[in-house]
């Protein structure tokens, strides 16, 4: 049986709050696309508050590689932030596309 990661819980977390804020972030743009941009931004807002989740799981993370304390290196790790680093990039998107919409629904 192989041994779960050091950081699991923590490496959890990055996937899981990667992944709600990505969905977030893609619901926004549904929101928008049929002109409910009220809720596309609290789409957004909800993704934002996902990664700040994410993020302070990260910052665990570092401070404890920055204290000395080694962090192991596994697939999960290297998925966990990948998920991170893709959710990020997709909200930053998510918002370009909505104000996209916006500015086609006001030249209408």
């Amino acid at each position: 049986m192989m041994a779960e990661p050091k950081n699991l819980e923590v490496i959890m977390q990055l996937i899981m709050h990667g992944g709600d804020a990505k969905g977030n972030a893609m619901e926004a743009i549904q929101e928008a696309k049929t002109g409910n941009f009220e809720l596309a931004h609290e789409k957004i807002q909800a993704a934002d508050e996902a990664l700040v989740n994410a993020h302070r799981a990260q910052t665990g993370l570092l401070t404890q590689e920055a204290s000395g304390d080694s962090v192991e290196l596994s697939l999960l790790m290297v998925h966990g932030q990948d998920h991170l680093m893709t959710a990020i990039a997709f909200k930053d998107l998510a918002n370009e596309i909505i104000e996209l919409y916006e500015k086609i629904a006001e030249e209408k």
